[in-house]
Order: C-alpha cells, then sequence, then structure tokens
C-alpha cells in the first residue's frame, strides 16, 4: 500500500493521482455496527487537525502509534476513528478516556505516501459522528469501541426550513466576497436537502479555526449546529465586507496613480511631437533661467544650484519634490542684494513729516538726525532700531509710514501681538509638513527690497510657552552685532538684516525682556495735548472724515468750543482714535440728514454736540472754588493725559490707626506713611501733641475708587492734607501740586510734567507747585500756558506749606 511521493506526484500525472487517490476513499465501507449499535475500531489522536464530516484533507504523519492504527484498519479496508484531545485547565492531567472528548469522528484514510524527510502523507474523508464507549487497549496503537450517533432524527418544520434558507443566503454572500471559496461551492449547497449535512459542508467551506470544528463536531443537534454555523458566516461576512472596503480603496488609489502616470506619459508624448519638449525638462530650464537672472551672494548660489541638482534627479512624482520646489521658490523671491535708493534730503523729510503729523517734535527731531547723519557719514552708519514708547492713538505706527515716505524706502509692518511660538519668528525645520520661513523672512520677501522700514508692532504684547519663547528670537533680529547673519531654521541660510531700519512699538516696556529693552532707543510718545487736538482735528481728522462720509463738497467747521467739547466730555484717551471716531460720528449724522434733504450746518457749535453724540460721557473733575481742610488738589498723570486728583483726608477719635481708600497702589500707600511719619515727626512744629496721635484714627481717601492710583508723586500733597486736616487750617483749592516726599521734608521730582500742568490749567487752577528738579521739564511747556498758570518751584516741604496753607 505504501508508495513514495516521486512515485505519486510526477509533474505529468499529478491531476490524475490526485483523482484516483479520492476515489479510494469512497471504496472504503462505514463500520458495520452490532445489534447494540456498538464496533470497535483502530484510533489515532489528532493534536492538531480536526476532520469534519464529508470533510477531504490531507493529514501528516510520523512513525508511532497512529501511523500503525491506519495501516492495521487497510489491511482490513475499515474506517477508523479520530480521537479529540479533551481542552484541559492548565497542570491538569487525565487518563484513559477521559482525556478525551465523549465524540469523535469516523474517518476513512486513503494511501500512504512515504515523504523525503521519512514522514508519511495520506488523505483523509470525514464520515460520521460517533460517541466514544471505551477504549479497549492503547498498545500498539488504540483501539476503541464506539456507537454510532444519528442525527437525522429532526422534523424539517418551517423554523428549521428558514434557518436552511438562511444559510445559504449567507454563505451565498460570504462565496461572493471571498475569493478563496470556489463558486461551484455555493451551486453544492443549494443541491444538498440534508440541513445538517449542509452545515457541516459549509463550515468545510468556510474553514474555521480547529476550535470552533470541534464545537461543530460537537452539536448533534442539527438545529444547534446550523445556528452556531450562521454565526460563523455573519462574522466572516463583516470581515469579508471589512477586507473589500479596503481593497477598493487602494485599487483605486492605484488606478488613479496609474491613469495619472498614463496620462502623463501621453501629454509627454504630445510635447515631444509638437516639439515643446518635456513639463518637467521645462520647469528645470525655468529654474535655471531665473537662477541665471537672480542677483544672489556667491555662498547662496551655490546652496541653490545644489537644490536645483537634487530637484532634476528626483522622480516627478516624488514628495521630496514638492519641498525642494518649495524652498527653490523662497531661495529665489528673497531680496538678497536688491536695495532701493534713500533719499537723505533733510528739507524733503521735515516737509513729508509736516505734512502728516502735527506735533511730535521731538520723535521728528530724532529721524530728521538719523537722516541727517546717513547722509554725512553713508554706509559708516549704523541702522538703529528704534522703540516708540507711548500709548494708543499717538501716532506711533503712522509716524513709521511717514518715516519710510521721507526716505523713498518699503515700509513693512508685523503684529507681534498675541506670538508664543519661536517658530513664527525663525520658522520651521523643513522635515516638518507644511513648513514655512518665520514671519521676519517672509516680511522681508514682501518688502522686494533689502532695506526697508521695518515695523515690529506691540513688541510688548508677545508671550512665551512650551513653544519656545518668541522674545528671545527677536534678540538675534535686532542686535546690531549679529543681524547681518540671521539665521531662520527653515532657509538655513545666513539672511542680512543689517541693513533694515527697524522700528518698534510698544504701550509700556514692563513686559519687555531688558535683554531685548536694552537693544533699542527708546522714544516716547506722551500723548497729545488738548490744544494739539484741537489742531489735528481740524488739520487731519475732520478733512479725512468729510471725504469719508461723503461730506468732501461741504465747508463744515467745528468751532473750538465745540471740539474741546467732545475731547473733554467724550473722550478718554491720550491719543486721537477715539476723537476720530466721535467726529466720524456726527459728520455721519450729518451724512443722513443730508441724504434725507435736510439742512448741512455750516459751523457746529458746542451747543449741538449733544444732539448728535448723545449724553456726556466722561466727568473730569474740576477745582474746587471754596477753600476747605483736609482736601488737596493733587494733579496726576495717566496714560490718557494729565488729570487733577482731589486728596481727602478726616480726623476722628480712634485709637491711632491710618485708613487708606480708593484702590491705591503699594507704592502710594507707603508715600501716606511717609508723609503721616513727617507730620510726627514735626509735631511740636505744628502745635501739635504727640500723644494725640494716639487717640486719632485718621482716614484718607482720592475719590473714583474703582480707578488704581499709583506712584509717588502725590506725596507732598497727601502730607499737605494731613497737616490741614490735623492743624485745623484751610488749603487753597486753586493750588495744585504735584512731587515726592521724603522723611526729612524734601521734594523730588516726578515724571509727566507736561501733562500735569495743561491739567491744571485745563481745571483753572492758578498756581501750581512743582519740585525744583523738574525745572528743565519746563521747556516743553508753551509760553501761553506759562503765563496763564504761575509755577511754582520748591525744594522742601515747607514752602509747600507757606504757599498752599491758610495761616
Amino acid at each position: 500500500m505504501r508508495k513514495t511521493a516521486a512515485d505519486m506526484f510526477a509533474p505529468d500525472d499529478f491531476n490524475a493521482s490526485m483523482y484516483q487517490r479520492t476515489d479510494e476513499l469512497y471504496q472504503i465501507e462505514n463500520a458495520r455496527t452490532d445489534q447494540n449499535g456498538y464496533f470497535i475500531r483502530p484510533a489515532i489522536v489528532l493534536e492538531n487537525v480536526v476532520v469534519l464530516p464529508h470533510m477531504v484533507t490531507p493529514i501528516f504523519l510520523s512513525k508511532g502509534s497512529n501511523l500503525d492504527a491506519i495501516m492495521a484498519a487497510q489491511k482490513e479496508n475499515e474506517t477508523i476513528i479520530t480521537l479529540l484531545p479533551a481542552d484541559l485547565e492548565e497542570g491538569e492531567e487525565r487518563q484513559g478516556l477521559e482525556a478525551f472528548d465523549e465524540l469523535g469522528l469516523e474517518v476513512a484514510v486513503g494511501t500512504i505516501l512515504e515523504l523525503p524527510d521519512k514522514n508519511y502523507s495520506a488523505l483523509m474523508q470525514g464520515r460520521n459522528r460517533i460517541h466514544i464507549v471505551d477504549i479497549l487497549q492503547e498498545e500498539p496503537y488504540y483501539l476503541v469501541k464506539a456507537r454510532l450517533i444519528n442525527d437525522s432524527n429532526y422534523e424539517m418544520d418551517n423554523a428549521l426550513k428558514g434557518l436552511v434558507k438562511t444559510t445559504r443566503s449567507l454563505f451565498e454572500q460570504v462565496v461572493q466576497y471571498d475569493r478563496s471559496i470556489p463558486d461551484e461551492a455555493h451551486f453544492f449547497s443549494i443541491n444538498i436537502t440534508d440541513p445538517g449535512w449542509l452545515a457541516d459542508m459549509i463550515a468545510t467551506a468556510i474553514s474555521p479555526v480547529n476550535e470552533q470544528r470541534k464545537e461543530i463536531i460537537q452539536k448533534v443537534n442539527v438545529y444547534d449546529r446550523l445556528i452556531y454555523v450562521n454565526h460563523l458566516l455573519a462574522d466572516e461576512l463583516d470581515v469579508l465586507h471589512i477586507e473589500d472596503e479596503i481593497q477598493t480603496r487602494v485599487q483605486s488609489e492605484v488606478d488613479r496613480s496609474q491613469r495619472e502616470f498614463y496620462l502623463r506619459e501621453q501629454v509627454k508624448a504630445i510635447q515631444m511631437e509638437l516639439g515643446e519638449g518635456d513639463i518637467w525638462d521645462q520647469e528645470i530650464q525655468e529654474y535655471n533661467r531665473k537662477i541665471e537672472e537672480a542677483k544672489l551672494p556667491d555662498y547662496v548660489r551655490e546652496v541653490v544650484e545644489n537644490e536645483l541638482k537634487k530637484l532634476s534627479l528626483s522622480p516627478a512624482m516624488s514628495p521630496e519634490t514638492g519641498i525642494l520646489r518649495n524652498y527653490l521658490d523662497w531661495l529665489l523671491s528673497l531680496p538678497w542684494m536688491n536695495e532701493t535708493e534713500d533719499n537723505l534730503n533733510v528739507r524733503h523729510a521735515t516737509k513729508i513729516l509736516n505734512k502728516n503729523h502735527f506735533g511730535l517734535e521731538k520723535q521728528k527731531e530724532r529721524l530728521l538726525e538719523y537722516i541727517a547723519v546717513k547722509n554725512l557719514a553713508g554706509e559708516d552708519s549704523r541702522q538703529p532700531v528704534l522703540c516708540f514708547l507711548g500709548p494708543p492713538g499717538t501716532g506711533k505706527t503712522s509716524l513709521g509710514k511717514s518715516m519710510a515716505e521721507a526716505l523713498g524706502r518699503s515700509f513693512v509692518r508685523i503684529s507681534l501681538g498675541g506670538i508664543r511660538d519661536e517658530a513664527e519668528i525663525r520658522g520651521h525645520r523643513r522635515t516638518y509638513i507644511g513648513a514655512l520661513p518665520g514671519r521676519i523672512i517672509q516680511t522681508m520677501k514682501r518688502s522686494g527690497s533689502i532695506n526697508p522700514v521695518f515695523m515690529l508692532d506691540e513688541i510688548d504684547k508677545m508671550g512665551d510657552d512650551y513653544r519656545g519663547d518668541p522674545s528671545a528670537a527677536l534678540f538675534e533680529v535686532l542686535d546690531q552685532e549679529q543681524n547681518n547673519s540671521f539665521s531662520d531654521h527653515y532657509m538655513e541660510i545666513p539672511y542680512d538684516l543689517s541693513k533694515v531700519m527697524f522700528i518698534t512699538t510698544a504701550n509700556n516696556t514692563d513686559n519687555i525682556p531688558p535683554a531685548l529693552l536694552d537693544r533699542m532707543e527708546i522714544i516716547e510718545f506722551p500723548g497729545y495735548l488738548e490744544e494739539e487736538k484741537i489742531k489735528i482735528s481740524k488739520e487731519f481728522l475732520i478733512p479725512r472724515q468729510l471725504l469719508e462720509n461723503g461730506l468732501k463738497d461741504q465747508s463744515i467747521e467745528f468751532t473750538d468750543d465745540a471740539l474741546i467739547h467732545v475731547i473733554r466730555d467724550y473722550t478718554y484717551e491720550a491719543g486721537v482714535r477715539n476723537l476720530e471716531r466721535e467726529i466720524a460720528k456726527i459728520l455721519r449724522k450729518i451724512a443722513k440728514n443730508k441724504s434725507q434733504g435736510k439742512m448741512v450746518p455750516e459751523q457746529i457749535e458746542a451747543s449741538e454736540i449733544e444732539k448728535y453724540s448723545g449724553p456726556q460721557q466722561f466727568f473730569a473733575f474740576e477745582a474746587d472754588v471754596k477753600d476747605e481742610i483736609g482736601v488737596c488738589t493733587a494733579v496726576a498723570w495717566t496714560e490718557n493725559g494729565g488729570e487733577i486728583m482731589p486728596v481727602e483726608v478726616l480726623v476722628i477719635e480712634g485709637k491711632g490707626n491710618l485708613q487708606i481708600t480708593g484702590k491705591i497702589g503699594e507704592v502710594m500707600q507707603e508715600s501716606a506713611q511717609a508723609a503721616l511719619s513727617y507730620v510726627k515727626s514735626r509735631a511740636e512744629y505744628f502745635d501739635l501733641d504727640p500723644e494725640d496721635f494716639e487717640k486719632w484714627d485718621i482716614h484718607l481717601h482720592i475719590p473714583e475708587g474703582a480707578i488704581q492710583k499709583d506712584g509717588p508723586s502725590a506725596g507732598i500733597t497727601i502730607c499737605l492734607a494731613l497737616i490741614s486736616a490735623l492743624t485745623k487750617r484751610k488749603v487753597r483749592m486753586d493750588v495744585g501740586m504735584t512731587g515726592e516726599l521724603t522723611l526729612r521734608g524734601r521734594v523730588l521730582q516726578v515724571g509727566g510734567l507736561r501733562e500735569k500742568i495743561y491739567a491744571a490749567h485745563r481745571a483753572g487752577l492758578k498756581k501750581m507747585i512743582i519740585p525744583k528738579k523738574n525745572e528743565k521739564d519746563l521747556v516743553e511747556i508753551p509760553k501761553k500756558v506759562r503765563d496763564e498758570i504761575k509755577i511754582i518751584k520748591v525744594n522742601t516741604m515747607d514752602e509747600v506749606i507757606r504757599i498752599a496753607l491758610h495761616p
């Protein structure tokens, strides 16, 4: 019976041999049972193979009990029994009959073939389910007593018919999706009338795992077996649906790529016929032309040529080509050597600056100095880094534009407000998808020249987080010793920023790092005075708003009183933005009336402002007419200009406490403590009993308690209010004052004097006390103001008392 594989599997008669080996399986008859339904057969143990009824599968054997059992059965031309090892827990051991499942299978085994590796192979066909009754022997092979199981005891009711129909439908769908199952399997299943055989056949076709095959063998009940096979089919169908979707998607991508390749080849062939050449070659030639025409430094040209060489060697469809194209486009579009010629005529610059801006004399003077030095020193002069510091709306950005116009340079601007990522300044590495240069390089490309006026707006509004500190990235940009070779992460080539005139703007310096602030020259924009705002309105704001609101043909004028009314009662700012909005609001109302055929006024008086702008919005403090005890008039500086600020002190019986209210900052609280200490130290001079300070509570209050107030400049005012309240001497209310007080009674200089004197003049004060050391600041005060308000300079608190306190 034993043959070699070479005899059976010769290439010429392989198919004939397979048919012959399958036919011989059917020549082996099923076991005949005794009157009790039992029969005895040799048995083999299958560890990794589970055969189902009607299933034909090859098995592989080695010398041992299984091979002996098969050979013993083949001598008698009989079937054998397969024993299925029972599922055991880890560490569990069983002997004899308990080591195997109760149910097994009667099978037929065909001719045994000897393989080249000294092992054996044979075909096995499943026949019937059997119940293992007893194991009669274990050596030299298993001999088993078994009972045939009849699984045809079922009633073909509607439920079973429906289940059979569902099973066939699911199997049909599985065959449609699973290319490994031939269509004949579905046709074969249609012709099977026995439900049990149908379940076994379908389970064989979908090739479940061994555990699932054992479960099918255990299900003797046909209904249960069909339900289990249905579950297997449904799971298989879900997997096949997913596989089909993936394959469809992949195939569509492949088809699209092939179609695109095919079309490109066609286009290439058409172009060759027309003598136009390849698009890819044309692109490379276009880059070569751009490189020849571009003004590039030698080190940049070398990099560009190397990158173009990489591009020409890369496949047209490679992802790397897109990155190389973008990089080459950036290198070739940047102004490496394009420089505009400066107009260094100081008279021309003066004319431009005066035409576009009123006031700002110090700021204009600094810009004219730059032009003059540039004219005289030429290339030896260094580009300044100016920082325009001041409140919003004071003309910082527009003065930068005027500077560019005066020099004949291009003007570019970026807003740094809210930037928290260092890559916004330095760019991203090219390894990242969608990488770009930083804002500095992007803006230089937009400028078109290597020497623009470059404004970095809102430099104090930058932040920092886990993505880096963008303000630190600006060190190299604004440092005149380093910015001739600025390094951008995307470009990876030094870029010369030394010819750029950088101008930064900020509202305050608190949030600017000291190292960055050190690289800039601060030019302060203190805010406009009331008189300046009136002139700016007449010369700039009103003509512009007449034009923008369609009233350029109308000769509408605002009286000075009307503008003062708008400035004082409808705006609260150091700049003129809100003033322009209020003027626009008035002119829009007039434009509406004109469109309705109503009269257009030629002159707008102060009494008409409320008709156009509504009720008054702001109420400023005005100097009290009547002299009072414990009330002094301080003059303060705010971001919106100067203001008068009453200081009130009340002395009541108590335990010597000092209470300060009015949302006072730490510095002003310390000024109040210092003033009280000064008064206590001179109690005898003021005819006060030192012990009385332990009997009084002193309450210091500064009105408008919702507004934060801080600074040392109210020191002499607080001190005078304390002395007035304690000595019951009235304070002259027509005297304003500002100055920091020391414990020894000295008066120190303060800031913002220009705005403070204007506020005192506007409030109707007759005298203004200032520190002696602030005398230098009086040059900024117009003669008209100095003539109308008496400015008194003091060194000590005693002088203040003599001037402002009644005897």
